[in-house]
C-alpha cells in the first residue's frame, strides 16, 4: 500500500507541473536540520525575470514569501507537507534569524573569487547558497547589535555586501525563481544531522579582507 500511495502522490506531483524533489528538500530542511521554512511566490509565467506578487517592480522575483507571510515559517513537518503538496513548485525560502542560520550575502561574481581567497586563506566554510547574480554564505545565528558593533569596528566595509539574520529570508535549493536556479556552490555534506556553520565575524572579516586584497567592490546589485 505505501509504494501505491507513494506513485500516486508522485503522479499527481508530475501533473501539477510539480518537483518531487522540493519537497523532499523542504522537509528535510525543516525536520532534520529544524531550519523554519515556506513557499515563497512563484515566478510569473507569463515572464521569467517577473514576480508573481503584486509588485511589479519587485526586486527578488519568485524568491520571497508573499502568502503566507514571513512569521508562517515552521518546522512542523505536516504544515511543510500541505503547503507543497498543494504548491509543489513553490519555491523554497528560509526565514533567517533566531536559531535558524544567517547569511553573508555577495554578488556572484566577486562571490566566486573572494571564496577562492578564502580557501587560501584556510578559513573553513559553511554552506553556500548560489542564485545567477548573488552567492549567500550561511553562518551561525547573530543579533543586529552584534552585527552593529562588528561593522562599526571596520574602516571600511563593502557596499555589496548584505546581511540576511533575523527578518531576512533565503531562498534554498533547489528553487527555481525569477533569476534562475538556486543551488549550492558548496553542500552540506551528505547525512549531515544539522549543517556546521562558521561565526559570523570570521566570514565578515575574511570577506572583506578577500575582496581588499583581490579588488573587488562591486557595487550593490
Amino acid at each position: 500500500m505505501r509504494e501505491i500511495l507513494g506513485r500516486r502522490r508522485r503522479l499527481l506531483s508530475q501533473r501539477n507541473g510539480g518537483r518531487p524533489e522540493l519537497l523532499s528538500a523542504a522537509l528535510t530542511f525543516a525536520t532534520q536540520w529544524q531550519w523554519p521554512v515556506l513557499p515563497g511566490v512563484t515566478a510569473d509565467p507569463q515572464g521569467r525575470s517577473r514576480c508573481g506578487c503584486p509588485d511589479p517592480e519587485c526586486t527578488v522575483p519568485g524568491a520571497h514569501p508573499f502568502d503566507p507571510g514571513l512569521l508562517a515559517a515552521t518546522t512542523d513537518e505536516r504544515m511543510v507537507r500541505w503547503w507543497w503538496t498543494n504548491r509543489p513548485s513553490a519555491p523554497i525560502v528560509l526565514a533567517t534569524g533566531g536559531r535558524a542560520p544567517c547569511a553573508v550575502s555577495l554578488p556572484a561574481l566577486p562571490a566566486a573569487q573572494a571564496l577562492l581567497a578564502l580557501d587560501r586563506m584556510g578559513l573553513r566554510l559553511g554552506p553556500v547558497i548560489a542564485s545567477p547574480t548573488r552567492w549567500a554564505l550561511l553562518v551561525k545565528p547573530y543579533s543586529m547589535e552584534r552585527l552593529g558593533e562588528l561593522l562599526y569596528a571596520k574602516d571600511w566595509v563593502p557596499g555589496s555586501l548584505r546581511f540576511h539574520g533575523t527578518g531576512g529570508y533565503l531562498a534554498l535549493p533547489p528553487s527555481e525563481t525569477g533569476e534562475g536556479t538556486v543551488r549550492w556552490e558548496r553542500a552540506p555534506l551528505p547525512g549531515s544531522a544539522t549543517p556546521w556553520l562558521p561565526d559570523v565575524e570570521a566570514v565578515v572579516d575574511a570577506a572583506v579582507e578577500a575582496l581588499t586584497r583581490t579588488g573587488v567592490s562591486a557595487p550593490e546589485l
